[in-house]
C-alpha cells in the first residue's frame, strides 16, 4: 500500500477535528427558557425578601410601573450607543443628545402636537449625532473629546433656547398640553389585577409585577420596546447591518470589499442621536410633561453603562436598562423599601459568589462574598437607608455592574479608532 493510499490514523483524525466541548444542561437550554427561568427566579427572591421584611412596595404595582417607565429612556440612550459603537464610533455625547431631545420634544409638543413633538425630539437628537459624526468621522477628532463637547453644547444650547422661546424662564418650558396616550393591555392587566389582590405568596407578587408592566402603558414605551427586536433584526439579519458591523470590526477590510465606510458611520451615529433624542422625549412626555434643565440627570451615561453591561447586544442592554430603571424607581418609594433592597442585594451577591466558586474563580468568589457580607451587615445594623443616598442607587448599580461584567466584555474591535479613507488601520 502506498503512502497516498494509507488510511489516516484515528489519532490524527481526532486531533484535526476535535469535538467542541459539551454544553452543560443550563447552557443547552433555549435562550428564551433561560431568560424566563431567571426572571421567575428574581421574582421568587423578591417575594421572599418582601415576606421577610414586610416591605410590600418591593413588588408593588407602582414600583414596577415606574421601573418600566424609567427604564425606557435609559434603554433608548443605550440603544443609540449600540448603533454608534457597532460602527466603531464611541458616543460619550448621548447625554447631550438626550438633552436636545427633551427640549425639541417639548417645544414641538407645545407648538404642533404630541407626535410632531416626538419627531422633532428625535430630529434634535439626530442633529447632535450628526455633529458628532462630522467631528469624529470627517475631521478625525478624538471621540471622547467630541462627545464631551456635544454634552456641553446640548446643555448650553437648550438653556439659551429656553430663555429665547419662553420669556422670563431659562430653566423650564410651559407644560405640554397633550402627550402621547397611554392604555392598559387588554385581558392581561385586568387578569393580573384580580390575582394580585388574593394575597398568595409568589403568585400575587408576580401578578402585581405583571399589572405594573401592563397598565397605564404609554405608546412611547411600546415604541421603545419595539425598537429592540427591530434593531437586532436590522444589525444582525440584514446586509445593511452586516456592513455596519463590519465597519466597527475592521474598516480597512470593509473598505476593500466595497463598503462605504464613512456613509455607514454617518448613518449609525445619526441614528444613535435620534434614539437618544427619543429617550429624551420619553422623559418629557411620561414624567414632567415639560422641559426642565437637568431633566436627563445623567441617564445618557447610565445608558452607555447599560450598553457595556449588555456586551454591545440588544438583549443584554435591555436587561441592564431594566436593572437601572428599577433602582431609579426606588427614589419614589419609602425608606423601608430601599432598606429591604439591601437584603435582596446581599442574597444576589451571595448567589453570584457561589456561582463563581463553582466555576473555579476563587478570587472573584471571595471578593463577591465580601461584598455580600458587607451589604448584609449594613442591612442588619441599620433601620433605614439615608435619604441622601437613595438618589445615587442607579449610579452605584452602574459601578457594580461594570465591575462584575468586565471579564466577559467584547467591544467591536475598531471601536474608538480614528479611521482615514485609504488608510492601513
Amino acid at each position: 500500500m502506498t503512502a497516498v493510499e494509507r488510511p489516516a490514523a484515528p489519532e490524527a483524525e481526532s486531533a484535526g477535528t476535535a469535538p467542541a466541548p459539551a454544553k452543560g444542561r443550563w447552557a443547552g437550554l433555549p435562550l428564551s427558557v433561560r431568560w424566563t427561568a431567571l426572571a421567575l427566579g428574581g421574582v421568587l427572591l423578591l417575594s421572599i425578601v418582601r415576606e421577610v421584611t414586610g416591605a410590600g412596595p418591593l413588588t408593588g404595582v407602582s414600583t414596577f410601573r415606574s421601573a418600566l417607565q424609567l427604564s425606557i429612556p435609559i434603554a433608548l440612550a443605550g440603544l443609540g450607543g449600540l448603533w454608534a459603537e457597532r460602527a466603531g464610533v464611541v458616543n460619550i455625547g448621548l447625554e447631550g443628545m438626550m438633552i436636545l431631545g427633551t427640549w425639541f420634544g417639548a417645544w414641538g409638543g407645545i407648538q404642533f402636537g404630541p407626535w410632531q413633538g416626538v419627531l422633532l425630539g428625535m430630529a434634535g437628537g439626530a442633529l447632535g449625532g450628526l455633529l458628532h459624526a462630522v467631528a469624529t468621522v470627517s475631521f478625525g477628532v478624538d471621540h471622547i473629546v467630541s462627545g464631551v463637547a456635544i454634552n456641553l453644547l446640548g446643555d448650553g444650547l437648550t438653556r439659551f433656547l429656553t430663555n429665547a422661546a419662553y420669556e422670563g424662564s431659562d430653566k423650564a418650558s410651559p407644560s405640554v398640553p397633550r402627550v402621547v396616550p397611554s392604555f392598559d393591555v387588554p385581558v392581561v392587566s385586568s387578569g393580573a389585577e384580580s390575582l394580585a389582590g388574593q394575597g398568595r405568596f409568589f403568585l400575587s407578587d408576580l401578578a402585581r409585577i405583571v399589572q405594573g408592566l401592563t397598565s397605564d402603558v404609554s405608546l412611547l414605551v411600546v415604541l421603545g420596546l419595539a425598537l429592540f427586536p427591530l434593531t437586532f433584526w436590522v444589525l444582525w439579519r440584514t446586509p445593511l447591518g452586516l456592513r455596519l458591523r463590519a465597519v466597527g470590526e475592521d474598516p480597512v477590510a470593509a473598505e476593500s470589499l466595497g463598503v462605504r465606510v464613512y456613509s455607514m458611520k454617518y448613518l449609525a451615529v445619526t441614528m444613535s442621536g435620534a434614539l437618544a433624542g427619543l429617550g429624551g422625549v420619553t422623559l418629557v412626555y411620561v414624567f414632567g410633561k415639560q422641559f426642565q434643565v437637568n431633566q436627563t440627570n445623567g441617564r445618557g451615561f447610565i445608558g452607555l453603562a447599560a450598553m457595556i453591561f449588555g456586551n454591545w447586544r440588544p438583549g443584554g442592554l435591555a436587561l441592564g436598562a431594566g436593572l437601572f430603571g428599577f433602582t431609579d424607581s426606588l427614589q419614589s418609594q419609602t425608606d423601608e423599601t430601599a432598606h429591604a433592597l439591601l437584603l435582596f442585594v446581599a442574597v444576589v451577591f451571595a448567589l453570584l459568589a457561589v456561582r463563581a466558586l463553582v466555576k473555579g474563580r476563587r478570587r472573584a468568589a471571595g471578593l463577591i462574598a465580601a461584598a455580600a457580607a458587607g451589604v448584609f451587615a449594613w442591612y442588619q445594623l441599620s433601620d433605614e437607608v439615608p435619604t441622601e443616598f437613595i438618589p445615587f442607587f442607579p449610579h452605584v448599580a452602574t459601578l457594580l455592574v461594570l465591575v462584575f461584567a468586565t471579564q466577559r466584555l467584547r467591544p467591536p474591535a475598531a471601536d474608538g479608532r480614528v479611521y482615514r479613507r485609504g488608510g492601513s488601520g
